[in-house]
């Protein structure tokens, strides 16, 4: 019989074996290594979006913190200006204020009584004179109580005395209030009306 050595041919295989082997390995590796690279590239490139739009917000933030500062300010300047427009205006309406009193203290006043002073402190007149008869004040309380500028006419003191000429008088102290808003306007202006009495 003949004999036949099949071990070459067996460390043939084996190698042959190892070597697929071997290649596969790699090729497995390789597509791994691509599967992860892959994978990394992908979520890398959502993190870099991810991180544009939390820098773009960051950035719009920052912007509009830098407009709400600038809106703070200008709400400042609103306010600022709207103090000194009222003064101005209350200026404006004060002007005019004397002059307005006066004529309609004289609008009002009736005959037989004459004023010896006026004194305003604050939104209160004081008005000190005399008459010829109480019926004169009590028609000049009367008078400004329909006033378009003044309200709530007090009689603080009414005496009667002898003037030079012996002539029975009657000293009076009257307090009168301003209205709040004085009447500027052609339209108001003509209200002011001469009292009749």
């Amino acid at each position: 019989m003949i004999k036949v050595n099949l071990l070459p041919h067996r460390q043939i295989r084996r190698a042959e074996r190892q070597r697929e082997f071997g290649l596969m390995a790699s090729l497995v590796a390789v597509a791994a290594a691509a599967i992860l690279f892959v994978s990394w590239s992908y979520i890398h490139s959502k993190i870099q979006a991810q991180q544009s739009r939390n820098q773009r917000l960051q950035d719009e933030m920052a912007r509009l913190d830098v407009e709400i500062a600038k809106i703070g300010n200008l709400k400042e300047q609103i306010k600022s200006v709207l103090e000194r427009k009222q003064i101005v205006e209350g200026l404006q309406s004060d002007r005019n204020q004397a002059v307005l009193i006066l004529d309609e203290l004289a609008r009002q006043l009736p005959e037989g009584v004459f004023f010896k002073s006026v004194k305003q402190i604050e939104d209160e007149i004081e008005l000190k004179g005399v008459a010829d008869t109480n019926a004169r004040v009590a028609t000049l309380v009367h008078n400004l109580s329909g006033s378009a500028i003044m309200h709530s006419p007090n009689l603080v003191e009414i005496k009667a005395s002898m003037n030079a000429l012996s002539v029975k008088e009657y000293d009076f102290v009257l307090r009168v209030t301003l209205k709040r808003e004085s009447p500027t306007s052609p339209a108001d202006k003509q209200k002011l009306a001469p009292a009749k009495g």
